[in-house]
C-alpha cells in the first residue's frame, strides 16, 4: 500500500505535472495567440499606413510628372511663340521694304508724270505760239492781198 500510494502519488505527481505543463502550454498557446493576433492587427495597421502612403506618394508623383510635362509644354510653347515672333517680325520688315519701295517708285512716276506734264505744256505753249504767229502771219498776208485787191479795185474803178 505504502508503494501503491507512491505510485498513486508518482503518477498524480506526474499527473499534475502534465497538466501544469497542458496549463503552460495552454496559456503559451493563447499568449501565442493573442500575439499572433496583435502582430496581424500591427501589420494590417501597417499594411494600411502603407497603401495610404503609397496612394499618396503615387498621387505625389503623378503631380510632379504633370507638373514636369507642363514646363516642359510651356517652355515648347514659349519657343514655339518666339520663332513666330521672330517670323512674323521678318515678314513684316519684308511688306515694309515692299511697301517703300513701291512708295518711292510711286513718287518717282508722279514726279516722271509731273515732268512729261509740264513738258507736254511747255510743248503746246510753243505750238500755240507758233500757229498765233502763223495765224499774224497770214492775217498780214490776207490784209496785204485785201488791200492790194482794193487798190486793184480802186484803180480800175
Amino acid at each position: 500500500p505504502a508503494m501503491a500510494g507512491s505510485r498513486f502519488a508518482a503518477p498524480t505527481s506526474a499527473e499534475a505535472e502534465l497538466l501544469l505543463l497542458q496549463k503552460q502550454a495552454l496559456v503559451e498557446e493563447e499568449a501565442a495567440k493573442a500575439k499572433r493576433e496583435l502582430l496581424t492587427h500591427f501589420l494590417q495597421e501597417k499594411l494600411s499606413h502603407e497603401e495610404q502612403s503609397s496612394k499618396l506618394g503615387l498621387h505625389r508623383v503623378h503631380t510632379a510628372w504633370r507638373s514636369a510635362q507642363r514646363k516642359a509644354k510651356d517652355q515648347e510653347l514659349r519657343q514655339d511663340i518666339e520663332i513666330l515672333s521672330q517670323t512674323f517680325t521678318r515678314v513684316m520688315d519684308c511688306k515694309d521694304g515692299v511697301i517703300e519701295a513701291l512708295v518711292r517708285e510711286l513718287e518717282e512716276a508722279e514726279e516722271q508724270q509731273n515732268r512729261a506734264l509740264r513738258s507736254h505744256l511747255h510743248l503746246m505753249d510753243q505750238l500755240l505760239h507758233l500757229q498765233r504767229c502763223r495765224l499774224g502771219y497770214l492775217e498780214e498776208g490776207f490784209s496785204a492781198q485785201v488791200g492790194a485787191l482794193k487798190a486793184e479795185f480802186e484803180t480800175e474803178r
